[in-house]
């Protein structure tokens, strides 16, 4: 959490207005794969949703980092957190706009998600989880920040292929299975295997007006088969209760580690 206090302190010492702040860090630990959840859904109806979702297929063992908190919680979610509340000055200004935008995922899941358990100590998929609460942070933002200027919008990328792709599954299996996807990417347009085509939601919202913009929804960011790329926004599975008592949680454990930093040193300025 230094490393976020420290970058935000320069931005605010840079610059007096934020008009966009992109939130895309993003990490998916020592992936392991069901091979036997693989091999089923290679061959059954479903293999479209299993490789968009990744739903039943992906686990991760994650870490803790030096705060003591959960790696990919700290990472995905509550660091965008604390950079969002230290630069809020900059963001929520009279008379002006600006627009926090999440990268979330298809993979983001309720049922990887608990209250109970925000950090997903106990579970096994530690990404569904956090960027189901990166959906549910976004609409609580919008809910307490729209009256102030920030807004805040989520997108998803679609399965691309990068490095965090890549890690997934050896190389060789990769390139076997790729002539495969092309030719799936015909019948499903979340198939945008690309960079440049996973980043069109996130253009596609620099060019609206964030009050217009509906908070319940996730852009999608989506590839026809012919290769054109466009965004269409769906539903999220998300409520204004979990999404305030989410935003809570986060407060108390922000002011613990805040608490916890000045104690290991005096000069921090959390």
């Amino acid at each position: 959490m230094e490393s976020v206090l420290r970058a935000s302190q320069e931005v605010r010492q840079r610059y007096n207005r934020l008009d966009y702040l992109y939130l895309n860090a993003g990490i998916m630990p020592n992936p392991q794969v069901d091979l036997k959840a693989f091999y089923k859904g290679l061959f059954s109806s479903k293999v479209v949703h299993m490789f968009s979702t990744g739903e039943g297929l992906l686990t991760q063992k994650d870490g803790v980092t030096s705060d003591g908190l959960q790696q990919v919680f700290a990472t995905n979610l509550f660091g965008h957190f604390i950079l969002i509340r230290e630069l809020e000055p900059l963001l929520c200004r009279p008379g002006s706009s600006s627009q926090v935008i999440w990268t979330s995922s298809s993979n983001a899941r309720q049922t990887a998600f608990s209250l109970d358990d925000l950090q997903h100590k106990q579970g096994k998929e530690p990404y569904s989880s956090s960027k189901y609460a990166s959906d549910l942070l976004s609409l609580a933002l919008n809910r307490r920040y729209n009256s102030k200027g920030l807004y805040s919008s989520v997108i998803c990328p679609g399965l691309v292929m990068t490095n965090l792709t890549y890690g997934i599954l050896p190389s060789f299996f990769w390139t076997l299975i790729m002539p495969i996807m092309w030719l799936i990417r015909i019948f499903t347009n979340t198939f945008t295997l690309t960079p440049y085509n996973g980043a069109e939601a996130l253009f596609w919202l620099f060019k609206q007006k964030p009050e217009a913009l509906d908070p319940m929804a996730k852009y999608h960011s989506l590839t026809s088969g012919l290769g054109n790329n466009y965004t269409k926004p769906r539903k999220m599975d998300v409520d204004d209760t979990m999404a305030e008592a989410l935003y809570q949680k986060l407060l108390e454990l922000e002011d613990t580690v805040r608490k916890k930093l000045k104690n290991e040193d005096p000069g921090c300025t959390a």
